[in-house]
């Protein structure tokens, strides 16, 4: 058995336990982070029949974005090119929770656990859902995402999500994002906030959480103030 990091949630995976082969849910402008949570609604016949493989076995899937933006790279059938094409970096996720309707759905929850290259594309699966050979190494450190310290600038991220959130009329509980610890800050709104997909693809494959934090302090800023500051614009009084 392989050995645990004492105080880890006991249903985390160790890093030998991630999947050489993973399933894989191609959807644009939708991103997973180690340590982020992601509901997911599954309706489509294949990715319910991945879902419940996944049940079966390790619970994981890897969530990608397909390099097209603007839907999901959902063909699994090979036909002409072959299925449209992901972005190499992706995040597997673990199933925490999920719930069946009377309609046919699942609604899940996933847990992030570890970024994986994609090495490459496998033959569909027998349910028509997409797999790929993964590889977990160059991502070794994002198991530890709970005890990863963090560089934030907070109180220039502060700034630039409020004048982000003035920008775009939108709104939020204030006093749950100021108690927010730095990295599970950083990691929820990195997930949540309406960013591009190539933004968002961005955010993914950051170095790491400090890297992370300045570049979702320069796209808050660059949404909110536009693309020519590197310090934001004093207000008018």
């Amino acid at each position: 058995m392989s050995e645990r990091v004492p105080g880890r949630n006991p249903f985390e995976p160790s890093f030998e336990q991630l999947p050489e082969t993973l399933p894989i849910f191609p959807l644009s402008g939708v991103l997973l982070l180690p340590g982020g949570k992601l509901p997911l609604n599954i309706f489509e016949p294949r990715y319910l029949a991945m879902i419940f493989d996944a049940l079966a076995g390790h619970r994981m899937i890897g969530m990608v974005q397909p390099m097209q933006p603007g839907g999901y790279a959902g063909d699994g059938l090979p036909s002409g090119d072959g299925p449209p094409k992901v972005h190499r970096i992706g995040c597997a996720g673990r199933i925490v929770s999920f719930n069946e309707t009377e309609d046919g759905r699942l609604l899940l929850a996933l847990s992030g656990v570890c970024r994986f290259e994609v090495v490459r594309e496998l033959e569909p699966a027998h349910g028509g859902y997409r797999r790929v050979s993964s590889l977990f190494s160059p991502y070794r450190a994002d198991l530890d995402h709970a005890e990863e310290q963090i560089t934030l600038d907070r109180e220039r991220l502060m700034a630039a999500l409020a004048a982000f959130f003035r920008a775009r009329n939108l709104s939020t509980d204030w006093d749950a994002v100021k108690q927010a610890a730095d990295a599970n800050l950083v990691t929820s709104l990195s997930m949540v906030l309406p960013f591009g997909p190539a933004e968002k693809q961005a955010l993914l494959e950051a170095a790491d959480s400090s890297a992370r934090a300045k570049l979702l302090v320069a796209f808050l800023e660059m949404n909110a103030y536009g693309p020519s500051t590197e310090t934001p614009p004093k207000r008018a009084n």
